[in-house]
Protein backbone atom coordinates (compact mmCIF):
# COMPACT_ATOMS: atom_id res chain seq x y z
CA UNK A 1 0.00 0.00 0.00
CA UNK A 2 1.70 3.56 -0.82
CA UNK A 3 2.89 5.90 2.30
CA UNK A 4 0.74 9.16 1.93
CA UNK A 5 3.36 11.33 4.46
CA UNK A 6 1.70 14.67 3.09
CA UNK A 7 -2.48 14.86 2.72
CA UNK A 8 -3.92 17.94 1.92
CA UNK A 9 -7.50 18.45 2.84
CA UNK A 10 -9.08 21.66 1.19
CA UNK A 11 -11.96 22.57 3.18
CA UNK A 12 -15.18 25.20 1.84
CA UNK A 13 -16.67 24.18 5.58
CA UNK A 14 -19.76 22.25 3.73
CA UNK A 15 -21.39 19.38 5.02
CA UNK A 16 -19.39 17.48 2.95
CA UNK A 17 -15.61 18.77 3.51
CA UNK A 18 -16.13 17.66 7.00
CA UNK A 19 -16.93 13.83 5.91
CA UNK A 20 -13.66 14.63 3.34
CA UNK A 21 -11.65 15.70 6.39
CA UNK A 22 -12.74 12.67 8.80
CA UNK A 23 -11.87 10.67 6.16
CA UNK A 24 -8.32 12.48 5.63
CA UNK A 25 -7.86 12.73 9.45
CA UNK A 26 -8.16 8.83 9.69
CA UNK A 27 -5.94 8.43 6.73
CA UNK A 28 -3.02 10.56 8.35
CA UNK A 29 -3.59 8.77 11.49
CA UNK A 30 -3.02 5.85 10.43
CA UNK A 31 -0.14 6.37 8.63
CA UNK A 32 1.78 8.88 10.40
CA UNK A 33 1.39 11.65 8.11
CA UNK A 34 0.93 15.18 8.05
CA UNK A 35 -2.03 17.00 7.06
CA UNK A 36 -2.49 20.00 5.54
CA UNK A 37 -5.69 21.91 5.81
CA UNK A 38 -6.77 24.59 3.52
CA UNK A 39 -9.18 26.91 2.92
CA UNK A 40 -9.31 29.24 -0.43
CA UNK A 41 -11.25 32.41 0.03
CA UNK A 42 -12.48 32.67 -3.49
CA UNK A 43 -12.17 35.37 -5.46
CA UNK A 44 -15.16 37.43 -7.27
CA UNK A 45 -14.84 37.39 -10.80
CA UNK A 46 -14.17 40.41 -13.17
CA UNK A 47 -11.56 43.27 -12.27
CA UNK A 48 -9.24 43.19 -9.21
CA UNK A 49 -11.78 44.33 -6.25
CA UNK A 50 -10.28 45.20 -3.09
CA UNK A 51 -11.66 43.01 -0.91
CA UNK A 52 -11.19 42.65 3.36
CA UNK A 53 -8.82 39.78 2.95
CA UNK A 54 -7.25 40.74 6.19
CA UNK A 55 -10.75 39.86 8.24
CA UNK A 56 -11.62 37.04 5.87
CA UNK A 57 -8.13 35.19 6.57
CA UNK A 58 -8.89 35.56 10.21
CA UNK A 59 -12.08 34.31 10.22
CA UNK A 60 -11.38 31.41 7.78
CA UNK A 61 -8.31 30.68 9.87
CA UNK A 62 -10.06 30.75 13.16
CA UNK A 63 -12.91 27.87 12.01
CA UNK A 64 -9.87 26.05 10.78
CA UNK A 65 -8.77 25.77 13.63
CA UNK A 66 -11.45 25.07 15.73
CA UNK A 67 -12.23 22.57 12.99
CA UNK A 68 -8.82 20.64 13.42
CA UNK A 69 -9.13 20.65 17.31
CA UNK A 70 -12.27 19.32 17.46
CA UNK A 71 -12.22 16.39 14.24
CA UNK A 72 -8.55 15.66 14.04
CA UNK A 73 -8.00 16.02 18.00
CA UNK A 74 -4.67 15.76 18.44
CA UNK A 75 -4.73 12.11 16.57
CA UNK A 76 -2.72 13.52 13.55
CA UNK A 77 0.01 16.51 13.11
CA UNK A 78 -2.06 19.06 11.07
CA UNK A 79 -1.38 22.28 9.49
CA UNK A 80 -3.46 25.19 8.48
CA UNK A 81 -3.41 27.09 5.77
CA UNK A 82 -5.66 29.93 4.10
CA UNK A 83 -5.11 31.44 0.07
CA UNK A 84 -6.97 33.52 -1.59
CA UNK A 85 -7.75 33.39 -5.18
CA UNK A 86 -9.48 30.63 -7.60
CA UNK A 87 -10.00 27.60 -5.83
CA UNK A 88 -8.82 25.03 -7.84
CA UNK A 89 -5.63 26.86 -8.97
CA UNK A 90 -4.70 27.38 -5.45
CA UNK A 91 -5.59 23.58 -4.33
CA UNK A 92 -3.13 22.60 -7.21
CA UNK A 93 -0.37 25.22 -6.38
CA UNK A 94 -0.56 24.37 -2.62
CA UNK A 95 -0.39 20.27 -3.57
CA UNK A 96 2.75 20.83 -5.82
CA UNK A 97 4.65 23.58 -3.09
CA UNK A 98 3.66 20.87 -0.44
CA UNK A 99 4.65 18.04 -2.45
CA UNK A 100 1.61 15.93 -0.98
CA UNK A 101 1.51 12.50 -1.96
CA UNK A 102 -2.46 12.65 -1.49
CA UNK A 103 -5.44 15.57 -1.94
CA UNK A 104 -8.58 14.34 -0.18
CA UNK A 105 -11.72 16.83 -1.50
CA UNK A 106 -15.27 16.56 -1.19
CA UNK A 107 -17.32 17.15 -4.28
CA UNK A 108 -20.75 19.08 -4.72
CA UNK A 109 -22.24 16.50 -6.85
CA UNK A 110 -23.43 19.46 -9.27
CA UNK A 111 -24.46 18.69 -12.46
CA UNK A 112 -26.07 20.41 -15.81
CA UNK A 113 -26.17 24.59 -15.82
CA UNK A 114 -24.82 24.78 -12.26
CA UNK A 115 -22.19 22.50 -12.95
CA UNK A 116 -21.05 24.59 -16.54
CA UNK A 117 -22.01 28.40 -14.35
CA UNK A 118 -20.30 27.22 -10.94
CA UNK A 119 -17.44 25.02 -12.60
CA UNK A 120 -15.75 22.00 -10.78
CA UNK A 121 -13.30 22.57 -8.73
CA UNK A 122 -12.81 18.67 -7.92
CA UNK A 123 -13.13 17.64 -11.19
CA UNK A 124 -10.05 20.52 -12.07
CA UNK A 125 -7.96 19.06 -9.43
CA UNK A 126 -8.47 15.53 -10.46
CA UNK A 127 -7.47 16.31 -13.69
CA UNK A 128 -4.42 18.45 -13.07
CA UNK A 129 -3.29 17.25 -9.32
CA UNK A 130 0.53 15.95 -9.60
CA UNK A 131 -0.84 13.41 -6.93
CA UNK A 132 -3.61 11.29 -6.55
CA UNK A 133 -6.80 12.95 -5.36
CA UNK A 134 -9.60 11.21 -3.78
CA UNK A 135 -12.82 12.03 -3.42
CA UNK A 136 -16.13 12.30 -1.19
CA UNK A 137 -19.15 12.45 -2.83
CA UNK A 138 -22.04 14.42 -1.55
CA UNK A 139 -24.42 12.52 0.90
CA UNK A 140 -27.66 10.97 -0.34
CA UNK A 141 -30.94 10.63 1.12
CA UNK A 142 -31.83 6.94 1.27
CA UNK A 143 -33.64 5.60 -1.25
CA UNK A 144 -37.52 5.06 -0.06
CA UNK A 145 -38.10 1.33 -0.38
CA UNK A 146 -41.23 -0.82 -0.30
CA UNK A 147 -42.12 -2.83 2.35
CA UNK A 148 -39.84 -6.51 1.91
CA UNK A 149 -42.68 -8.21 0.48
CA UNK A 150 -41.56 -12.21 -1.94
CA UNK A 151 -41.91 -11.76 -4.96
CA UNK A 152 -43.48 -13.87 -7.35
CA UNK A 153 -42.62 -15.05 -10.16
CA UNK A 154 -44.85 -15.55 -13.13
CA UNK A 155 -44.32 -18.32 -15.36
CA UNK A 156 -44.43 -18.12 -18.81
Amino acid sequence: MPQFKKILCPLDFDPNSLLALRLASELAQEGKATLHLLHVVAMPPGPEVALPFGKMETAARTRLERLARQKVNGKARYQIEVMMGDPAVEVLQAAKRLRANLIVMATHGRKGLRRFVLGSVAERVVREAPCPVLTVKPKTAAPKSSPSRPVKKRRP
